[in-house]
């Protein structure tokens, strides 16, 4: 049982992190409300810029058992999954537990590593089990992957497919730190914090949580304006690929996680349009006019909060 309001821990969560990663308030709600929103989060980015310390401090504030793949082209399926291993005193196989036995999962630059191995993390992503040499192991509850990868075109990288891409609740970029937050982690502030940084949930606490946002009341005409949002992505001359169902899915998930991290019980249209290019912008692609006219598929999600009928909540 949570002796605190679930209101008052939630603001503790964000408080403790942002006081390890400064000057990216807007960047840790996000994150946090993709893991009350039981999703998985894709970082873009440079190297550098402190996504492997946010994974860090929201696995030690939220009590989650933590590993990490640095992903590079001769990382294996095994590596992440697991294999079975023969021991001669026993006489018998011993299945041994792959890096996403845990709760989460930091995949660090996933598009380095080759598509077998980005292809065995699908299951994983989707269905929170692990099938090997026909059987089924589940993972723990809850699990959440932090994928970091670096730009297009960066050295050693490679496009992820749509399939993947598609997992992902969010897709996020931290960018370069403010000129006060990079003097402070050039003084050594933010690894001496690090270090003191306790929990504010326990496990049991972060499922309730997830659980009372799946319970969060959405009015049908909110319904319908999440459904116009994707739809919009099909129909628009602005893209050449929409976005599927799940993305539907994906950012009906975030706007109850926003409505929760903001102490309402309802979602409203601007906890969509909060999320709408978090959500959207990995799950399309544009079109050849627009990538012509130089629109960046930001800018095009963005329109379709100015071109989609909004309910008045």
């Amino acid at each position: 049982m949570m002796q605190k309001n679930t209101g008052t821990l939630l603001a503790e969560v964000q408080q403790a992190v942002n006081s390890i990663i400064k000057g990216k308030e807007e960047i840790v709600q996000k994150v946090l409300a993709a893991i009350i929103g039981g999703g998985h989060i894709l970082m873009e980015d440079i190297p550098g810029v402190g996504k492997t310390t946010l994974a860090t401090t929201f696995a030690r504030v939220l009590s989650l058992d933590y590993r990490r793949v640095q992903f590079t082209p001769d990382v294996l399926p095994s590596d992440l999954l697991g294999f079975s291993m023969y021991h001669s005193q026993k006489g018998a196989f011993e299945f041994q537990k792959g890096a996403v036995f845990c709760n989460l999962l930091l995949a660090d630059e996933i598009n380095r590593t080759s598509p077998k191995t980005q292809s065995a993390l699908l299951e994983v992503m989707e269905e929170r089990q692990v099938s090997i040499e026909g059987e089924t192991r589940g993972l723990p509850d809850p699990f959440i992957v932090i994928a970091t990868e670096n730009p297009a075109g960066s050295s050693g990288t490679q496009l992820l497919p749509e399939s993947q891409l598609d997992r992902f609740l969010v897709c996020l970029s931290m960018g370069y730190p403010k000129h006060e937050d990079a003097v402070a982690l050039l003084k050594g502030e933010v690894w001496n914090r690090l270090s003191d940084i306790s929990a504010v949930l326990s496990l049991e606490e972060l499922k309730t949580v997830q659980t009372q946002t799946e319970a969060i009341f959405v009015e049908d005409s909110i319904y319908e304006y999440i459904v116009n949002l994707v739809e919009e992505t099909r129909d628009n001359p602005l893209f050449a690929l929409g976005a599927s169902p799940r993305g539907g899915i994906a950012l009906l998930r975030m706007s109850r996680a926003m409505a929760m991290l903001a102490g309402r019980d309802f979602v409203t249209a601007k906890d969509v349009q909060s999320v709408l290019c978090d959500v959207l912008c990995h799950r399309v692609r544009l079109s050849a006019r627009s990538r012509a006219e130089g629109v960046t598929v930001t800018a095009a999600v963005s329109r379709l909060a100015e071109t989609v009928r909004c309910p008045k909540l």
